[in-house]
């Protein structure tokens, strides 16, 4: 039977743009993951690796006109934000070279023999080292930062993990350009080309996170999709790591006092968050707790302007916009719940508008549990609450999420830091927003006073991910950190130093970061990692 054609789409037209490449066979993509678990010895040199990610952004920035065109057509995101992800994207490959060359993702700790310690200790010395092959499934919703050359694929690489991409059908030629770049700057560092490649196909991301040279998955993508190959990956007759980022409501909360001070300007903000992408971040805002009252009508109606105010846009494909609109109909015909703003279809029928659904909190019953769940696309909740017990009810129906806010008046969290002893803080205007960081912290993985999520930062301290359903580890996909996921610890004991590898050497010859006996010792500067040793 001859393999199936993947075509590019154009979201805007529904029309197919070119014919790609084929999905991939079983044999497909055992070649790709056997040629890439060949390539794995060659990514083990650091100074190799951190050319490589800087090579990549190189080749990617150098075909940037075309990768961003391909990418716009293919997923009608428009050319400022595809622009403006390819410049995060070739900014994340930099920043994780950076990683390698320092070297303190290795987390060298040496522990010298004790034997007069009660009990004797032995020398124990331990690094980390790349986990294998790791299988990599590409977002939809962008198409360069979460895909082919994303942050699961930079991470890994930077590990030392040979890479094999199941390409999302949303954007297979923005995934091919992507890719051939990506080899390209393997040839130009003197790397094998399959320590990155892409397969097409359903069953071949099936057939990826099955095959017995993978070592561990990193995925973004639906709930549904995700815990399948989550529970694929658990099955294998060796289970392997599976950091899948599935679902999200992301809820705001914005207290009575945050409400009076700016309740408009809350609303517009709210507006722009959750229709920015036309709604498709994973951490756009999906339920947000208003106060009761003249505040919280205030803050509705800025809201239900600037939502009213925002043009219709294009989803990532037809499959998401009926998805959406079945998703707004079924909120709609909830008792209870009021539609200030009803979402819908554009003027061509091939956008969307946004929409706002609202309820009072004493409403909500076990029949309102859709609310509760992520509907992808520029539509939120809002939850009318009167006082601390209902907004804590609310907030116990909420599963993990990958952000959580909190709105406060200016003197709310001063307050809270005036405050001397427990008793004061409860007193004090400010001692309720304390508890209120305190619960939302107990919900998600990064927690946000006064901001909008949607935006996340590529740094070194950021952490993208949340309890399940947000994400099945307790991992981050984004920062330096996220190079963690792929890396699994060793300890020598006892070893002599001639068959030590040379990061756990007394000398230190590469230059790492290391713990010995419990102290930090940071390499002299004339012999950092950024120098010819390998590691």
């Amino acid at each position: 039977m001859a393999a199936a054609p993947v075509w590019s789409v154009d979201p805007r037209t529904g029309k197919q743009r070119e014919r790609v490449a084929d999905e991939a066979t079983a044999a497909d993509v055992d070649a790709a993951v056997e040629a890439a678990h060949l390539a794995l010895p060659a990514l083990a040199d650091r100074v190799a690796r951190a050319a490589f990610l800087r090579a990549a952004a190189q080749r990617l920035e150098a075909d940037g006109e075309r990768i961003i065109a391909a990418a716009d057509a293919e997923s009608a995101l428009g050319l400022p934000r595809l622009t403006g992800e390819l410049g995060r994207t070739t900014g994340q490959l930099r920043a994780f070279a950076d990683e390698v060359e320092d070297g303190g993702h290795l987390d060298v700790i040496i522990d010298r023999a004790d034997p007069a310690g009660t009990p004797p200790r032995p020398d124990l010395r331990r690094y980390k080292l790349p986990i294998g092959v790791v299988a990599v499934y590409a977002a939809s919703n962008f198409p360069l930062a979460f895909s082919v050359p994303g942050g699961d694929t930079a991470s890994a690489l930077a590990a030392g993990c040979p890479v094999v991409v199941k390409a999302h059908p949303d954007h297979p030629a923005t995934s091919q350009l992507c890719a051939a770049a990506l080899r390209a700057a393997a040839a130009d560092t003197r790397l094998p080309e399959d320590v990155v490649s892409v397969v097409h196909g359903f069953e071949a991301g099936v057939e990826l996170v099955r095959h017995p040279r993978v070592s561990a998955a990193g995925f973004t993508g639906s709930v549904k999709g995700g815990r399948a190959l989550f529970d694929a990956a658990a099955a294998r007759p060796r289970p392997i790591p599976f950091h899948g980022e599935l679902g999200s409501l992301n809820p705001v909360v914005v207290t009575p006092a945050a409400a009076a001070e700016r309740a408009e300007q809350i609303g517009e903000g709210l507006g722009g968050s959750m229709t920015l992408g036309t709604g498709q971040f994973c951490v756009k805002p999906g339920l947000v707790l208003v106060p009761d009252g003249a505040d919280g009508d205030r803050l509705l109606a800025a809201l239900s302007g600037a939502l009213r105010a925002t043009a219709p846009g294009h989803l990532l494909d037809d499959r998401m916009r009926d998805a959406f609109l079945a998703g707004t109909a079924g909120r709609a015909r909830l008792a209870s719940v009021a539609t200030p703003v009803a979402a819908g279809t554009g003027e061509d029928e091939r956008t969307v508008r946004p929409g706002l659904f609202a309820v009072a909190a004493a409403d909500l019953g076990a029949e309102h549990e859709l609310l509760f769940e992520e509907c992808f696309g520029p539509v939120t909740v809002a939850v009318r609450y009167a006082g601390e017990a209902e907004a804590e009810a609310v907030l116990g129906r909420i599963e993990g999420s990958l952000t959580a806010t909190v709105h406060l008046a200016a003197d709310e969290a001063a307050a809270d830091e005036a405050a001397a002893d427990e008793a004061a803080a409860d007193e004090a205007a400010g001692g309720g927003a304390a508890r209120l960081v305190a619960r939302l912290t107990a919900l998600a993985g990064r927690v946000l006073v006064n901001g909008w999520p949607t935006g996340v930062a590529v740094a070194p301290a950021q952490h993208h991910g949340g309890p399940y359903p947000a994400t099945t580890s307790t991992s981050t996909s984004v920062g330096a950190t996220a190079l963690e996921r792929w890396l699994r610890p060793v300890v020598f004991q006892d070893t002599p130093e001639a068959l030590l590898p040379p990061e756990l050497h007394d000398a230190n010859p590469l230059g790492l970061p290391r713990r010995i006996d419990g102290v930090r010792e940071q390499p002299a500067a004339d012999r950092g990692a950024r120098g010819p040793a390998a590691g």
